[in-house]
């Protein structure tokens, strides 16, 4: 059977990077290796980090790494494998034709699954198959995400010019795969000091944490309990854990934030407390400060809760329950203490809102190039259509629902094609050299979802449009090969 132009095509673009990358010339080394555009920063991606064979390559938020093996008696010509190990970089049909695509192969050692790594300047290459001498590029030489890869002209445009992001040193590139906990569940994870640091649900009187110098090394990391829960202020069923550096009266101390019920398993008494560290180790030790209740309108649980610093004051955001199950916002005098009553900041709306149930929850705060973003969960965690929509800030009073717009597409949602379900619950951090922008989450292989511990806590890296609203791109599968965060 032939194979389609596209898969060619993107056969000969991750063989050139997998040269500039992983290997230096003259050497039979394989790596993996992310592969960037230079016009406009996007990767080489398998749509959905999926198997299935013909499918075209893409340009899209990076996050996804190729391996590149040398070929035997070449100093710059590349076979490359995707993403899932089982296919390779391909010109679609052998053709020699601009605009043949580029796709995913089962590996065969032809030239159309070979590239040569034609460098254009420092660290940046054409990617050329062999069989055509024609090079990778985005169709149309688009700068959009998700435009699918062809083979056209070698020039040195920028969009026909691909550079290597390795996140590692002696010409290898560190990679990790998801899951980085198998029962993680409603993920807060944070880059301090030269650790990782995640804290997770544990449905019971048990505040754990993990830490690990590499993000890949929390998958194997142990669970110390830093906080034992006991009455009357949170007795157990412990979920939604966030650990936050601020200054308050003491000076700068952790503060954690959970969710817990006055009595285990009494979901109605599931309201939001807070912890304070004696200094500033993440894993503690820490003491309990203060029941963050509501002022006025303590009739309702509060669930999920996080941070909003803005124009030098500080905000408690959440979830409450008045019918439906908004987002709230409140103002704090510090960090443990209620400045006022909550506020509405959004309420389900969309029909990707209501799935399962009208749900707004886990708000968690985005802000890059001086806009402010509100990322949530939206629709019930037991459907596999739990995802993320986002909130913009207009430069109003925060604590005015009218201040925020809200898109009204989802950012985030599930990928069948990879097996990921209900991706939501996030958080933000930033890799080790503070280049990298990543998420975390937790999602499930459940195609009916599910609410319970068997949530898996995943993460990897996204950019941004041009407009400057985040491109989270789609959610990555289990056991995905990526590149770690830079720096590590």
């Amino acid at each position: 059977m032939s194979k389609p132009r596209f898969l060619r095509r993107t056969t000969a673009v991750l063989a050139t990077l997998a040269l500039v990358i992983l290997v230096q010339p003259g050497r039979a080394d394989a790596a993996a290796s992310t592969i960037a555009n230079t016009a406009n920063g996007l990767c080489v991606t398998v749509p959905g980090g999926a198997n299935t064979a013909a499918l075209q390559l893409t340009q899209a938020a990076c996050g996804q790494s190729f391996t590149f093996t040398l070929v035997a008696g070449s100093s710059d010509t590349y076979t490359i494998t995707t993403p899932s190990g089982a296919n390779c970089i391909d010109v679609y049909g052998v053709s020699t034709a601009d605009n043949a695509q580029i796709i995913q192969w089962p590996c065969n050692g032809q030239n159309n699954q070979r590239f040569q790594l034609r460098p254009v300047g420092t660290g940046t290459y054409n990617l050329a198959a062999v069989h055509s001498g024609k090079c990778i590029a985005p169709a149309g030489d688009s700068a959009a995400a998700n435009t699918g890869l062809v083979q056209l002209p070698c020039t040195t445009a920028a969009s026909r010019v691909w550079r290597a992001t390795p996140g590692g040193g002696g010409g290898t590139t560190k990679t990790f795969t998801n899951p980085l906990k198998v029962q993680g569940p409603d993920p807060w994870l944070t880059y301090y000091n030269g650790f990782y640091y995640l804290a997770t649900t544990t449905w019971n009187n048990k505040i754990t944490m993990r830490k690990s110098a590499t993000l890949g090394g929390l998958a194997s990391a142990t669970d110390q309990t830093i906080f034992t829960l006991t009455r009357p202020n949170g007795a157990g069923t412990m979920w939604a854990p966030e650990f936050h550096l601020l200054t308050g009266p003491n000076g700068q101390r952790w503060y954690l934030y959970y969710v817990a019920g006055q009595e285990p398993y009494n979901l109605g008494t599931q309201r939001i407390h807070v912890l304070e560290s004696s200094g500033t180790d993440p894993m503690g030790p820490y003491t309990f400060k203060a029941d963050l209740l509501d002022p006025t309108q303590n009739n309702t649980w509060e669930l999920d809760p996080s941070i909003l610093q803005l124009n030098g004051k500080l905000y408690l955001l959440g979830t409450f329950y008045n019918g439906s199950q908004p987002n709230f916002i409140r103002e704090l005098s510090n960090p443990w203490t209620t400045a006022g009553t909550r506020h509405l900041l959004s309420t389900p709306t969309y029909s990707w809102e209501t799935v399962g149930g009208a749900v707004n929850e886990g708000a968690e705060v985005l802000q890059h190039g001086g806009k402010t973003f509100i990322v949530f969960s939206a629709s019930h965690c037991s459907t596999p259509d739990y995802k993320l929509g986002i909130l913009i800030w207009n430069g109003g009073d925060p604590l005015n629902s009218s201040s925020w717009v809200k898109s009204s597409t989802p950012v985030f949602q599930r990928n069948n094609a990879a097996g990921v379900y209900g991706p939501g619950h996030n958080g933000f951090f930033k890799s080790p050299d503070g280049t990298e922008d990543w998420i975390v989450y937790h999602a499930t292989t459940n195609s009916a979802g599910n609410c319970d511990l068997n949530r898996s806590t995943r993460a990897q890296k996204f950019t941004w449009n041009a407009d400057g609203t985040p491109n989270f791109g789609t959610p990555v599968g289990l056991g995905v090969t990526l590149t770690a965060p830079s720096g590590e």
